[in-house]
């Protein structure tokens, strides 16, 4: 028997929360293994070292020979396959697997999973809420919330799974899946656009019912039967889309209307198309969804993603923190531009990630009074948007939001949706998000 095929012992690489659930659910099972991480200094290393007294723990730089000695390795999705010493690894015929294929492996429950650049959060938490709703016990995680391999007996699992979780997964076997939408995200880590969309697409591996964005076609499967699909054109038969109805946009299923835009908390055609998505899925588990629809209307929506935070003199304020790449802040410009009586005041800039930020130029042209950019990074968004709109550069985003105040007018929004990652000037999105909250409570 090869030894990919006797698994004696495992390694789990990265000790964040991901991996430390992997650890818990290999000592549950009995199995052997040893523990490492790529950071010099494990700041937990006493708790993880009296969690798990049997594993060895190394830290520090991977070594390719180490790696080699061992079965299998449960890489976490923080830890790239193409570093050298697990390139080396996989060279040597060791295995390398990750949580949430070991998840799919030992699951007897539906598994409904959910990826895309932009709205995985919005929709996982929906579609758990509308099964609960339905009276289903949910378990909702993987790269939101609890990792998958911590999550309790449930019904269904509602998984949101990040392409890094996806590189290590061969065989999800869900029962509904969905690529919600695809665009330029992590291409510090890919190699290109179609190297990311071949993470996205292993969601589909196994899938029996999935559900695909008419909108976009990255989201539909390489092969293989698409089962529902949405879109924001009028939809025929087996698809979700939007009819207009007295002058208002209604979601409707075929010829069936099931509720209207102005029923739900949540705003913007980008959360329109997050709910359709939701639906499609919820509707795999043949749940009627006239039952779910109470708490459809009363779904307000996640922190960070394109969050109404208040308004003032007429001028209203929204929190997208979490618009951390371009596609989530075409999105979020597309979602509310054309629902406003004024323009928008874009609040962009951070890490750039090697994005190509000329995407935003047209939507910004159409829907923008100013694009004000910060941060590392705001130099290059200026200058791949400054031949469509009109555009200043300001240090940080105290200064970007404090000139947005006092140029924005009646029927205006101030809009943070950063296009970048956080880090030149916070800890995370979380942190941004929350620090431009304060910002917009002090001036309400």
């Amino acid at each position: 028997m090869s030894r990919s095929n006797v698994i004696n012992k495992r390694l789990v690489v990265g000790l964040g929360l991901t991996g430390l659930s992997a650890a818990r659910w290999l000592k549950r099972q009995g199995f052997a293994f040893d523990l490492c991480d790529t950071r010099e200094q494990l700041p937990n290393i006493d708790a993880v070292r009296a969690e798990f007294p049997d594993a060895a723990i190394m830290t520090g730089k991977l070594n390719g020979d180490v790696l080699s000695q061992y079965d299998q390795l449960v890489v976490s999705p923080g830890v790239a396959l193409a570093e050298p010493a697990i390139q080396q690894a996989i060279a040597a015929s060791v295995a390398v697997t990750g949580d949430i294929q070991l998840f799919a492996e030992h699951c007897d429950k539906p598994i409904i999973a959910i990826t895309g650049s932009n709205g995985k959060s919005t929709v996982t938490t929906l579609v758990g809420e509308l099964l609960a709703a339905a009276g289903l016990n949910v378990g909702v995680g993987g790269n939101i919330g609890v990792p998958a391999l911590d999550l309790g007996a449930a019904d269904v699992y509602v998984l949101e799974l990040s392409s890094f979780q996806l590189e290590t997964t061969d065989h999800l076997n869900a029962w509904a899946g969905v690529i919600l939408n695809l665009s330029e995200d992590h291409m510090d880590r890919y190699s290109g656009m179609d190297d990311y969309l071949a993470a996205k697409q292993k969601i589909f591996n196994g899938c029996r019912q999935i559900i695909a964005n008419r909108d976009d076609a990255t989201t539909f499967p390489p092969a293989g039967q698409v089962n529902i699909t949405f879109g924001l054109q009028a939809p025929v038969v087996r698809e979700f889309g939007l009819v207009r109805v007295k002058g208002e946009s209604w979601i409707a299923f075929g010829d069936e209307l099931i509720v209207s835009a102005s029923e739900l908390r949540i705003k913007g055609q980008h959360n329109l198309a997050n709910v359709m998505a939701a639906l499609a899925l919820v509707q795999t588990m043949n749940v009627d969804l006239n039952t779910v629809l109470p708490a459809l209307k009363a779904f307000a929506g996640l922190d960070h993603r394109c969050q109404w935070l208040g308004e003032k003199d007429g001028v209203a304020f929204y929190n997208d923190s979490k618009g951390t790449n371009v596609g989530s802040t075409l999105a979020a410009i597309n979602g509310l531009g054309p629902e406003i009586s004024g323009r928008i005041w874009l609040l962009a800039g951070g890490e750039g990630k090697g994005q190509d930020f000329s995407p935003l130029a047209g939507p910004c042209g159409e829907f923008v009074a100013e694009v004000l950019t910060y941060g590392a990074d705001g130099g290059i968004i200026a200058n791949a948007v400054s031949g469509d709109c009109q555009v200043s550069m300001q240090a940080t985003l105290d200064e970007a939001f404090e000139r947005a105040c006092s140029l924005a007018d009646d029927g205006d929004v101030i809009l943070l949706s950063p296009a970048c990652a956080s880090f030149d000037q916070f800890r995370n999105y979380n942190h941004r998000g929350e620090y431009f909250r304060a910002l917009v409570e002090a001036r309400l």
